[in-house]
Order: C-alpha cells, then structure tokens, then sequence
C-alpha cells in the first residue's frame, strides 16, 4: 500500500468513530417513583399529586436542556397547586431544583433515562424517536 492510501485510512477511521460518538446514546426503560424522596399527598388523600409527579418523572428520564428541565419543574409546581396545595407545590419546587440536577449519581436526577453525566443538552433527532419508541408504564 501505499504512504497515500494510509492517509486516506487514518481520517476515514477517525470519521467513522466520531460518527459513533454522535449516534443516539442508550435509552433505559422510563421508571417512576412517584414524588422522589417526598409524600405522594396528603395523609388523607395518599396520593392526591401523584400524577403529577409521575409526569414530571417522564419529563425528568427524557432529559433535556437547562431550559427543558425548568419548563418541568414549573409545570409540578402548577400541576401540585392545581390539586389544591400551593404550598406544597413551592416546596416541591424548591426540592426539585436543588436535587434534580444531572450531575448527582441519583435515580431522579435530569435526563435518568440516559447514561450516567449526559448533562444539559437538547435530544436529537434521533433521541426524541428513541423516546418516543420507548414503552410509557
């Protein structure tokens, strides 16, 4: 072979693993556990929010950007007040910003559907059809 055609090979095989690198990352099942680390409702009504916090959950796997991620938290915060506990719902608020976060190794962080430090980014093309492959439990 010759010094031009191992040129041509190097790039080609960079290419070609970059190219991995920007394909769709593994998409775990979605799972929730309700209102993370937090009651589901109130003592009489156990699981009065508890839609809500299995939308947000959804939200929460997916992942997404920084902006993504308020949009979610807010839409808690007026699904929780909307079934009458906007108290509630400001402490809500308040735990999930401080504790969703993709940068802690937990089961509710940010984007939980997909590895582990994906951080804040906007799904692609490709993602948002894993996503929207994926079984809804």
């Amino acid at each position: 072979m010759s010094r031009h055609g191992r040129r041509g090979i190097i790039p080609a095989l960079i290419l070609a693993a970059l190219a991995g690198c920007a394909s769709p990352q593994r998409l775990r099942p979605f799972t929730t556990d309700g209102c993370s680390l937090f009651p589901d409702g109130t003592p009489h009504r156990k699981d009065l929010w508890l839609h809500c916090c299995e939308a947000h959950d959804y939200t929460y796997w997916k992942g997404g950007s920084e902006a993504d991620r308020a949009e979610a938290d807010l839409s808690l915060r007026a699904c929780v007040a909307a079934a009458g506990q906007p108290q509630v719902a400001d402490w809500m608020l308040r735990g999930t910003r401080a504790g969703g976060t993709p940068y802690l190794p937990a089961g509710f962080r940010w984007g939980y559907g997909w590895p582990y430090l994906r951080g804040y980014k906007p799904l692609t093309i490709a993602e948002k059809k894993l996503v929207e492959e994926s079984p809804r439990r």
